[in-house]
This record gives structure tokens, sequence and C-alpha cells, in this order.
């Protein structure tokens, strides 16, 4: 009779790093098949799948009605949730006009530049300046942007600034259990998004055949990377965390290529590879603030 043996110490240590890989091509995959669904339903339309049907897997996982919470939660719970509505809005919005891996390394901006807020010593302002020529290749000022649509390089823009706000009303609600926190926050964002779907789509959104791939897009981009980084989290160091994490940007890129088609300039793949450089160096040169970066949306951002 043959012996069952457990997994080796050293694989089951790359558990963890194996999961938040998964959640980030997740995500990333994700995020290209909701894309196809723009010319049906619109950026609002598939934003409104996204966050809606997120808001209620997540509800009948964490049933958040259970616990009372106080007038003063309530209202933080309800600033999180829209703010967390608008940077989903605004990313998919961005991506209408724009190839996924650049949206994202823009939306990037935002935690990376609340991390780097307090930045004192020389090395963070090296990271600043590297993260500020990578922006300078993709923006479209003076010519030097590639091409890139204006409105939608300000729409993932105003994504970054809502993740950075997102980050600072996360922190006010870390004294609540996690998955109410993350149930009611979406619930919120849904109230938001929702009516931008249906006055985008009209009752092309309750169409039942694609209603049904709204729904693979929310489990694909929400439910199974948020899943995954529960399990990455339990362990993986923060800083690790961020580390791997600030790969999504150049992982959005392979997958806008393979699934969308989306080619990019050397130049854009240049400045996709600083920004990312500069969140990694900003994590692993100032360790005690590596959180800032990785606090990241619950049910995964963008």
């Amino acid at each position: 009779m043959s012996e069952v043996h457990a997994p080796a110490p050293g694989l089951r240590a790359l558990v963890p790093y194996a999961a938040l890989v998964g959640a980030i091509v997740s995500l990333c995959v994700g995020t290209s098949f909701a894309k196809q669904l723009f010319p049906l339903v619109g950026a609002q339309g598939a934003s409104a799948y996204r966050v809606g049907f997120s808001a209620l897997l997540l509800c009948l996982i964490w049933r958040p009605w259970r616990t009372r919470l106080s007038r003063q939660d309530l209202t933080r719970l309800a600033l999180y949730g829209a703010v967390l509505g608008l940077m989903n809005l605004s990313f998919y919005m961005s991506i209408r006009t724009i190839p996924l891996g650049l949206a994202i390394a823009i939306e990037f901006m935002g935690p990376l530049s609340l991390a780097l807020v307090h930045a004192r010593r020389p090395i963070h302002f090296a990271w600043i300046g590297l993260a500020a020529l990578g922006l300078s290749l993709l923006l479209p000022l003076g010519g030097v942007g590639l091409g890139l649509d204006p409105t939608g390089v300000a729409f993932a823009a105003a994504a970054a600034v809502f993740w950075a706000l997102y980050i600072v009303l996360g922190k006010r609600t870390g004294h609540l259990p996690a998955g109410q926190s993350v149930a009611l926050g979406m619930s919120t964002a849904a109230l938001i998004v929702v009516p931008f779907g249906l006055l985008e789509a009209g009752a092309t959104l309750f169409s039942p055949a694609i209603v049904g791939l709204g729904l693979i897009v929310a489990i694909v981009s929400s439910a199974v990377p948020y899943s995954l980084e529960m399990i990455a989290l339990r362990g993986i160091p923060k800083r690790s965390f961020g580390v791997v994490l600030s790969l999504e940007p150049a992982a959005g890129a392979v997958a806008g290529l393979l699934i969308l088609g989306e080619r990019l300039a050397a130049t854009q793949w240049l400045a996709i590879g600083l920004i990312v450089c500069a969140s990694i160096g900003v994590i692993l040169t100032d360790p005690a603030r590596a959180g800032d970066m990785v606090e990241d949306d619950p049910a995964p951002a963008p």
C-alpha cells in the first residue's frame, strides 16, 4: 500500500506566492474579458456587472448584517465604498481607449505616491524620479505620450487618486471585521456604479446571455483573486506581498497583448518597467511603510 507524503516544506512555502501570482493573473484575465463586453454594455455596464455581482457574492459569503455598527462606522464604510466604486468605474472608463497594462501602470501611481508622501531618505527621491520618468513616457504631454488618448489617461489618473483615497479610508475601517467591511463597502460601491451601467446599457444589461458573461467577469476579476489573496496573505510578509503585487502592470500588459491584441511600443514597455521598479524599490527600501503599498482593495482593484 503506497504512502501519501505531505508536500515538502519548501513546496509549502511556495504555495502563498503561487496563490498571489494566480490572483494577479486572474484579475488581469478577468479585466481583459470585461473589456470585451464594452461593445455590448459599455465600460459602465461592465463595471456594474463586476461591482454589482461582487457585492452580492460578498454579502452571501460574509453576511455583514449580523453585526450592528455605529453611525460613525457606517459613515466611514459609506465613504470607503464610494471611493471603491469610483475607482472601479474610473479604471474601466480608462481602458476603453488606452491599453490595459498602461492604465494599470498609471493607476499604480496612486498608492506609490501615497507611500512616498513622507519621503525623507535620498533613495526615496531616486524612486520618485524613476516613477516620474516612467509616467512622463505615458502621459500625452508635449507629444511625448505616444498618442495615448488624453481622456483615457485622465480616467486612469482619477483611478489613481481614488486608489490612494481608498487606502486612507480603508485604514479608518481597520478595526472592523475585514469580511464585513469589504461586503458593505462593495455594496455601497454597487449603489454608485450600477446606475451608471443602467444609464449606458439600459435593458441590455438584463439580457440573460450577457448577464451570465457579467457574472463570469465578477468571479474571475473579483471572487477568485480575492480568495487567492486571502491564501497569500496568510503566508507572505507584507513587504514580499507588495513586491509581487508591483508586477501587476506588467501582467496587465501581457494579458492585454495575449487576449486583446494590445501591442505596446518599446517606450511604453520601458515606462511600465520603470514604474514597476519604482514600486518595488519603495517597498524594499522602506519596510516600515510597506503596508501603505499593499493595503489594496480586499476584492482586488483595479
